[in-house]
């Protein structure tokens, strides 16, 4: 029996179209889209509209619940928050724990949030490289395993894109997933291994990145 774990990037956030918004921001650590990612995020639910995705897993960060939530909206399902898909809480980017609307302040927001479900991993700040793709790597087989046969779909971050695909495939996905926003990594379980069909496929949208940013 085979299943596929779908891994997306977040789309274009606000603080990468206005470097400014970090000066003043709340919560300057968890930028909402842009108006252009918000796009981008409707052409990707588009993209996965015909799969068979059984569960929607995001980062509980605002701009990875926005890009799942259009998602949500067109396969018709709940969404589920893991911690363990977080953003890499690398200290050289961020001077403190990065601060989040609560799971119940994302569920005023977004009421297809799954409030029931308990996030499998932990991430700790701060984080190192090696500990991003090792708990980012652990989550997706910790998801893979739990809900197969099911299809499941992640949405993370740069870094947690990697790492989750990593943690499926083995060190190819290092040289081989390049994980630009808004970008489709698919892997297939094909007992006892996963095969790498997709390695960051940006074919859904109409505007790619140049160049690939993990901030």
């Amino acid at each position: 029996m085979s299943q596929i774990v779908w891994i997306a990037r977040h789309a274009n956030r606000l603080d990468f179209v206005n470097p400014d918004w970090f000066l003043t921001a709340e919560r300057r650590y968890d930028p909402p889209l842009s108006d252009d990612g918000m796009v981008q995020a409707q052409q990707l639910a588009k993209r996965l509209k015909k799969e068979n995705i059984g569960h929607i897993f995001a980062s509980p960060f605002l701009r990875t619940v926005q890009t799942a939530n259009a998602v949500a909206e067109i396969l018709n399902l709940p969404i589920k928050l893991e911690t363990g898909l977080s953003e890499w809480l690398n200290p050289v980017w961020m001077t403190e724990e990065p601060e989040k609307l609560s799971t119940p302040a994302l569920a005023k927001l977004f009421p297809r949030i799954d409030t029931s479900y308990t996030s499998r991993i932990a991430a700790k700040y701060p984080e190192t490289h090696e500990k991003v793709r090792e708990r980012s790597g652990q989550t997706a087989r910790c998801l893979a395993t739990e809900f197969f046969p099911q299809d499941i779909l992640l949405v993370a971050h740069g870094a947690s894109v990697l790492g989750g695909a990593m943690g499926l495939v083995g060190e190819i996905a290092k040289t081989e997933v390049k994980a630009s926003l808004c970008s489709l990594v698919k892997v297939v379980r094909e007992d006892p291994e996963w095969l790498l069909e997709l390695k960051g496929d940006t074919s859904h949208l109409t505007h790619i990145e140049e160049v690939i940013r993990f901030a």
